[in-house]
């Protein structure tokens, strides 16, 4: 999904999108949720016409109840719907042995720190319910986690684009285009190491049923 159509629903819809994209990312759909972020903090920065604090407490409030929903999702029909839809969002057998490995090992850090990975921020909750993570347990980390990480990148975008409106248009947009590509390698690094936790987890469950 390109920059300029986030841009577009964020001058349509607002807090609205800001709160949809990272919700249903959550819940385990494949969106940019955390690229809306940072556009929207740096378009609240840019033009005023969004609060910071409301981008912060909807992002917030979406990552918490989107992750919410992607756990009782996964521990009431987890096995079912992955066998049935995970090809559709990227959710193969291997990914799901990775989600066995991890939680039978960490699974408050992986709530917690799966809220900053590009892969585990989608699928992270609903591994939680689909490997039978105690409720009160995932809402804590899920809470602390999803607060930090809004707040990580609603304030950081937006202090960015405090810095550089100071000097002029292009350096605002040169700010968001280092966000971005800060984000994009993110997301390699992530996939590197979710190919070394696959070759672990395999080696740990043969069987990923």
């Amino acid at each position: 999904m390109s920059l300029n159509l986030i841009s577009h629903l964020l001058q349509s819809y607002g807090y609205f999108a800001v709160f949809a994209f990272i919700a249903l990312e959550s819940l385990g759909i494949p969106l940019p949720g955390e690229s809306t972020l940072i556009a929207a903090a740096v378009y609240a920065r840019s033009t005023h016409r969004l609060n910071i604090g409301v981008v912060f407490l909807a992002a917030a409030t979406a990552a918490i109840a989107g992750d919410n929903a992607g756990y009782w999702l996964g521990r009431s029909g987890g096995q079912r719907l992955a066998a049935r839809y995970g090809r559709f969002v990227r959710l193969d057998a291997a990914k799901l042995t990775v989600g066995r490995y991890l939680f039978a090992r960490h699974g408050g850090t992986v709530v917690f720190f799966g809220r900053f990975m590009a892969v585990l921020r989608t699928y992270a909750a609903f591994f939680a319910g689909l490997n039978m993570m105690r409720w009160p347990r995932f809402t804590a980390f899920n809470v602390v986690g999803g607060v930090a990480w809004s707040a990580l990148f609603a304030f950081g975008a937006f202090g960015l684009g405090a810095a550089a409106a100071g000097v002029g248009q292009a350096i605002t947009l040169a700010g968001l285009g280092l966000t971005v590509a800060a984000t994009a390698a993110g997301i390699v690094l992530a996939r590197r190491w979710i190919g070394r936790l696959e070759q672990r987890a395999q080696a740990g469950y043969p069987d990923p049923t």
